[in-house]
């Protein structure tokens, strides 16, 4: 299964789980009563592979899909907005703090924003110093506490910082190769992201500091800011989830499965739950784990 589809099951996944849990916080009939109803609505004709999802100002779910973004209301009217040539298949989508959606275009190597009308404007990458000939192959995007939006990349090893007009700025990771994947706020107003390659967790100021605490050789994968106060991570090779504070003080925790799989149950994805405890996808075990955090 290539990456791409990964990152589908991931996100279909986790949102379906946290919604769930969101209404059974709600509700006072017993436990399970009526929760996990699926219901699926087509992609904007002549799209596929969706993969980011994130809720839009304007109440509506906005997500990626093929060389689409597309738009869904809460009743499942779909809409598809086709995002221009040159960005290639946007991949994950995040809320920017000017009432717009981000996302970043792995192949097209660039980060775009589309209007809740639609509008979309491309921000490309500059090329240089990426591994890739596509370019630095952005990947996660999430909105940061300065009112900016930050994205890994993986081919370029770097973290990248563009402002709501579209200045660019791009930091390097000190640990070449890292290949960055995940990215979070953290509890203490720093971005924290994950390096798959090295086993790394990295911190960066909103001014570009990097600061890198070696976990794991075990491919940190999806990161997220727990309710403990602390940060959360996948070790998809590690059949583990880690916990690091943000002193750097690391610790995780075993599965208590290998899901029959001699590579273990592989955790990717991983989302702060309403219930406050963690919740993350086991991509070789078909399960979704949840984690206290104490």
């Amino acid at each position: 299964m290539n990456h791409s589809r990964w990152r589908s099951h991931l996100t279909a996944l986790l949102t379906a789980l946290i919604a769930c849990v969101g209404l059974l916080s709600l509700s006072s009939a017993p436990a399970w009563a009526k929760a996990g109803t699926i219901t699926e609505f087509p992609t904007p004709t002549g799209s596929g592979d969706p993969i980011g999802i994130t809720t839009g100002p304007d109440g509506n779910l906005w997500f990626t899909a093929g060389t689409d973004i597309g738009r869904i209301t809460t009743a499942g009217s779909v809409t598809g907005f086709p995002v221009p040539q040159a960005l290639g298949e946007p991949q994950f989508i995040t809320a920017g703090p000017d009432g717009n959606l981000w996302f970043t275009a792995l192949s097209g190597n660039a980060i775009g924003r589309i209007t809740p009308s639609g509008a979309i404007i491309e921000f490309p990458l500059p090329k240089k110093d990426c591994r890739s000939t596509n370019g630095c192959q952005p990947q996660e995007i999430t909105a940061g506490p300065d009112g900016n939006l930050w994205f890994t990349e993986r081919a370029g090893n770097q973290i990248g910082r563009i402002t709501t007009s579209g200045s660019l700025t791009e930091f390097p990771i000190p640990t070449q190769s890292s290949l960055p994947e995940g990215i979070t706020v953290g509890p203490d107003g720093n971005l924290w992201f994950a390096e798959f390659n090295i086993g790394n967790i990295g911190r960066i100021t909103t001014a570009g500091l990097v600061t890198e605490f070696h976990v794991s050789t075990s491919g940190p994968w999806g990161i997220t800011a727990g309710s403990d106060g602390n940060l959360w991570f996948t070790l998809s090779f590690g059949n583990s989830i880690g916990r690091i504070t943000t002193g750097g003080s690391f610790a995780s925790f075993p599965l208590p499965t290998r899901c029959g799989n001699k590579f273990g149950c592989k955790p990717l994805g991983i989302a702060a739950g309403p219930d406050g405890n963690l919740w993350f996808t086991e991509f070789n075990g078909d399960k979704i784990g949840r984690i206290t955090t104490q």
